[in-house]
């Protein structure tokens, strides 16, 4: 039970969104430019990023929903995303994936965990400056993210076939928004 009244039985942050609704927008324009917006990575990559994060934050809604669109959105589908997840060095995913999601735990650590060493590695590897600015901002963005949703105890259900069938609706998070407007 969440510690403040949503007036929404909707899971995670879909009711923080209803309870508060001129944060939702500015909110999803961001997640929105960050994991569907033009990229050299691909939105499956970027949701990989979210994912990981929100495994390491233990936050099961942010992870179980965005596991879910990076499945939808990736050929290796969930089994990927678990394995990426759980042990990223250890991952079939590109080098250069890799050292962005290196990245990215850092900065789920603290934004000074993240060193030269780990830029470094991302550039040798073929990372832009555009990939490692936004795997910081991604990471710092579900870290807040996660911290709102389980910070308020919203509600995140236990049956993976939620946010399968989600991730298959999900057309971004802008479009989402309006689906939510729509529905008040």
């Amino acid at each position: 039970m969440a510690f403040i009244s949503l007036n929404s039985d909707e899971p995670g942050v879909r009711s923080l969104f209803r309870y508060r609704p001129e944060t939702a927008g500015p909110l999803n324009e961001l997640v929105e430019v960050l994991l569907c917006g033009e990229s050299s990575m691909s939105r499956g990559e970027r949701e990989l990023i979210a994912a990981y994060v929100s495994s390491l934050n233990e936050c099961r809604f942010c992870f179980s929903t965005h596991a879910a669109i990076a499945a939808a959105h990736l050929d290796e589908g969930m089994p990927l995303v678990e394995q990426a997840c759980a042990n990223p060095s250890a991952a079939p995913v590109s080098g250069k994936l890799r050292a962005l999601m290196d990245i990215a735990g850092a900065v789920q650590r603290g934004g000074k965990a993240v060193t030269q060493r780990h830029v470094d590695a991302a550039r040798a590897l073929g990372a832009t400056d555009m990939e490692i600015h936004d795997t910081v901002l991604i990471a710092a963005a579900f870290c807040m993210f996660n911290r709102y949703v389980d910070g308020l105890a919203t509600y995140a259900p236990d049956d993976p076939a939620v946010y399968a069938e989600r991730a298959r609706r999900s057309d971004g998070y802008v479009a989402g928004l309006a689906e939510l407007q729509r529905q008040a």
